[in-house]
């Protein structure tokens, strides 16, 4: 089975990150959105209210869960089994610093 992880803290979710998990969706047979539990980046909504507030937009997709996750991402995909993580990149400087 073709898992991936599709990670963020979605403070809030977007239109953006709902297209993504779609695309995502359609490349995998399962798709975890993993909500990044990092206070230190002075979330407006905490882990719980993010989970809430994602859970309604999944309803779409009947191969996504929701999970939240605190510690290093590559950590979390090799302990979920997945094979890829999902990026959205907005502009050159975010591929730039995913690549990096």
């Amino acid at each position: 089975m073709r898992h991936c992880i599709y990670p963020g803290t979605f403070d809030p979710i977007t239109y953006g990150h709902l297209d993504v998990l779609g695309r995502a969706t359609r490349l995998f047979d399962r798709v975890t959105v993993a909500i990044a539990d990092n206070p230190g980046k002075g979330p407006l909504f905490t882990t719980a209210q993010r989970l809430e507030i994602v859970r309604p937009n999944l309803a779409q997709f009947p191969n996504v869960s929701l999970t939240s996750f605190d510690g290093l991402l590559v950590d979390f995909a090799v302990e979920q089994k997945a094979i890829a993580i999902i990026r959205g990149l907005r502009a050159l400087s975010d591929f730039e610093f995913e690549f990096n």
